[in-house]
């Protein structure tokens, strides 16, 4: 059984707009060597064939290691892959209509963006954890909302479910969000647009367990 409190650490999200096909999975295998300890597949552009082909292999190699995977948007995918969960935006389907579809034992994220209220609904439907950003300037989302360290103190405490940031993060700003209240940090271009991504993995989850002395 799946641990849903272990919605935690470096959350990296495989993005298809950064990683063409042939280097989509090693890539994911660098990312998680580096630390990430939850995977989403994100993709906008290829057909339903590929899709279901590349995920997977992504869920494949997530089980492999240990690591969450999570495929993004699309039910139907999550369930065909027994992906652990599935992340909802506005425009996708339902919470509800989500978890009759997975079940119980799914892991269902929800975006909230800069919106407390949504998540407060998000987890009283159900949700297993919520994501609120962008809290700073992104490239992959550049007309996103904006959301407030803040909103991550306010999270905290009336949320009982993890709370995932967004939007922009560095492994220097990082620990801002973290000490704010963030559970996990979401990252795309800062894990997967690098030229070495085990390195830019293993910065990240250094915020996570620091060095000693």
């Amino acid at each position: 059984m799946i641990n849903k409190l272990h919605v935690a650490g470096l959350y990296a999200i495989a993005d298809t707009q950064y990683l063409d096909d042939e280097r989509l999975l090693p890539a994911v295998g660098e990312a998680i060597t580096g630390g990430a300890r939850i995977i989403q597949y994100r993709d906008k552009s290829h057909d339903l064939p590929a899709r279901l082909a590349q995920a997977k292999k992504i869920a494949a190699l997530c089980r492999q290691h240990g690591v969450l995977f999570i495929v993004n948007d699309d039910v139907e995918l999550a369930k065909q892959t027994a992906a652990d969960g599935v992340h909802l935006g506005r425009e996708d389907a339902s919470l509800t209509q989500a978890r009759e579809q997975l079940g119980h034992g799914t892991i269902i994220g929800v975006s909230c963006y800069n919106e407390l209220a949504r998540a407060v609904r998000a987890q009283a439907d159900g949700a297993d954890y919520v994501a609120f950003g962008s809290f700073f300037p992104s490239r992959t989302k550049p007309q996103a909302v904006r959301a407030g360290l803040e909103l991550l103190c306010e999270a905290k405490q009336k949320l009982h479910i993890p709370v995932v940031a967004i939007g922009g993060i560095t492994p220097e700003n990082g620990a801002h969000l973290l000490a704010a209240g963030a559970d996990a940090l979401a990252v795309i271009e800062g894990v997967f647009g690098q030229a070495d991504i085990r390195a830019a993995a293993v910065c990240y989850a250094r915020l996570f367990h620091p060095l000693g002395p």
